[in-house]
């Protein structure tokens, strides 16, 4: 973990395109501003544990419904039969 001191209106970078900057100071805590490219995500620590959290109950929930139906489908009786006798030749209409 890389710890360091900043002042307000100091930042820190990230890779490439990604700011962390002090807003302010106070006695309850430290407002900080991040800036990033659309395409990557920014959260809370809090509210990205809980989307961990729904996405492996989703992923969980899915591999079983796709096991049940897996086990469905092998349980099954084919309901076409293929006759036996196929005829060499193509019948041709008159």
């Amino acid at each position: 973990m890389l710890v360091v001191t900043r002042k307000r209106g100091e930042s820190i970078v990230v890779g490439d395109g990604i700011e962390i900057q002090v807003i302010s100071l106070g006695r309850n805590g430290v407002r900080i501003g991040v800036t990033a490219p659309r395409d990557v995500p920014v959260h809370r620590r809090e509210v990205y544990d809980l989307v961990v959290a729904a996405n492996r109950g989703a992923a969980t929930s899915a591999a079983d419904s796709v096991s049940a139906l897996a086990s469905s489908l092998r349980s099954r009786v084919p309901a076409v039969t293929v006759p036996s006798e196929v005829p060499d030749a193509p019948l041709r209409l008159a």
